[in-house]
């Protein structure tokens, strides 16, 4: 029976994606984990590796298609001995997936979005081999469309076998394992149903037209990045108790051994960098403050990963520097420099974006003095961080001028209380003052 290749889910939120180009064509023999076309999700262009092996039989999804659901059939993959004549059933793509017109005057058509919020972190920092994919945080479960049939013929829970299929996806040979082993044919069980969280009020442009008096306007269409924005800003902002508190840095110290690290190397550090680095060592020193809520537990993560905001045309994303905390100056900046140039031309792995356990938030390039972030769930603390300015200061009983940064710490009142946070800016404080105690 011929099978069907499935839109792939590439994030355990992804709900939608574009078909950006296929890499195969119709009578091309696939192999598994051979690439056979790239997805578009509304942060990266991703490959899209083959599970099963066979023939392209059908393409019913044709390149440049838009707005692909996850788990609906892009293509038909014909097995040893099939023919063409089974192909009859599958139907193109639905009128709801098109591809988008070219029009002399018509501007870009934005990425479709990935409707859902992250709902929880990637597998711990800790943990040397990655979980099985097919354990999502929303319940979805990775598998092939033939070990997916498989395990429902047989009554199997596919959220609990561990796939061997490319990034943990679960293939036939797992569910012909499992089968064989006696007692380990774990029972389905009905998907989770979490509680939706309360939405946002959502006005229509007719009402806000008239909320506004009606002048006149230049409509600009949503992007699918802003969507996402959007949609998870506003469900942390009603989920997550947020609570604020801020210091000030004083940076002479830490400007002039940037200038001279930067004159004695080819590799040019940023006081971003500097901040990553404070920052990633007083999580080390103050490990609550490296933590994420669930439902059943506070998770203390082991490994501290910095997500740092990027700003792009249509938004932002956050690319992690990871076990940030165990690398130096000259290694954030080269890696930071590449993963910002990269987020800017969508081409950011899965695994560079998904996940992390703090973020950092810098506007201080922009000349903005303070502001406080909206928590990036599922982390528990966000650093903004503002502009380096000469203001006046009391040294001493005398009055002095000093270069002073202002820092607030956005936490999640359920993951880090008030003391733990006020410890990590007097940590973070104490290393952005005292440089020379990053390079120890």
């Amino acid at each position: 029976m011929p099978i069907e290749i499935l839109m792939p889910a590439l994030s355990p939120t992804m709900t939608e994606g574009n078909l950006t180009r296929w890499l195969k064509k119709e009578g091309d023999e696939v192999r598994s984990g051979d690439i056979i076309a790239e997805i578009e999700t509304d942060k990266a262009t991703m490959e899209y590796e083959a599970v099963d092996e066979g023939r392209i039989g059908k393409i019913i999804v044709p390149e440049g298609a838009q707005g692909i659901k996850v788990n609906q059939p892009i293509a038909v993959l014909l097995e040893e001995g099939e023919d063409a004549s089974s192909l009859a059933q599958f139907a193109a793509a639905p009128a709801s997936v098109s591809k988008p017109a070219i029009e002399a005057e018509a501007p870009p058509v934005p990425r479709e979005p990935k409707t859902e919020p992250p709902s929880g972190p990637a597998a711990p920092p800790g943990q040397a081999a990655p979980r099985p994919v097919a354990n999502g945080g929303d319940g979805r479960v990775f598998a092939s469309p033939l070990a997916r049939r498989m395990a429902q013929q047989a009554g199997l829970d596919l959220a609990a076998i561990r796939g061997s299929g490319p990034n943990g996806r679960v293939v036939k040979a797992d569910i012909d394992r499992t089968l064989a082993t006696p007692g380990a044919a774990p029972t389905a069980r009905p998907a989770p149903h979490p509680a939706a969280p309360p939405s946002a009020p959502v006005f229509a442009k007719e009402q806000v037209l008239a909320l506004a008096g009606n002048p006149p306007f230049t409509e600009k269409p949503h992007s699918a990045m802003r969507r996402v924005i959007a949609r998870r800003l506003s469900e942390s902002k009603q989920t997550v108790p947020h609570f604020y508190m801020s210091v000030d840095c004083a940076i002479d110290d830490l400007l002039k051994m940037r200038k001279t690290l930067n004159e004695k190397s080819d590799t040019r550090i940023s006081i971003n960098d500097f901040v990553i680095r404070a920052a990633a060592l007083a999580l080390r020193q103050v490990p609550a403050a490296n933590a994420s809520w669930s439902d059943e537990a506070i998770l203390l993560w082991e490994r501290v990963d910095v997500s740092v905001a990027v700003a792009l045309d249509d938004g932002l994303i956050t690319p992690i520097v990871k076990a940030a905390d165990q690398k130096g100056l000259a290694q954030i900046a080269k890696e930071t420099k590449d993963l910002a140039e990269r987020a800017r031309t969508g081409k950011l792995k899965l695994e560079e974006f998904q996940g992390g356990t703090f973020s950092i938030s810098n506007l201080g390039m922009y000349g903005i003095r303070e502001f406080a972030a909206v928590i990036n769930p599922p982390h528990g603390c966000i650093l903004a961080v503002g502009a380096g300015e000469e203001r006046p200061v009391a040294r001493a009983g005398q009055l002095a001028v000093a270069t002073v940064m202002t820092c607030t710490l956005s936490c999640d009142h359920r993951v880090v209380d008030g003391a733990v946070g006020a410890q990590f800016l007097g940590a973070f404080k104490k290393l952005v003052e005292d440089p020379l105690t990053m390079l120890l």
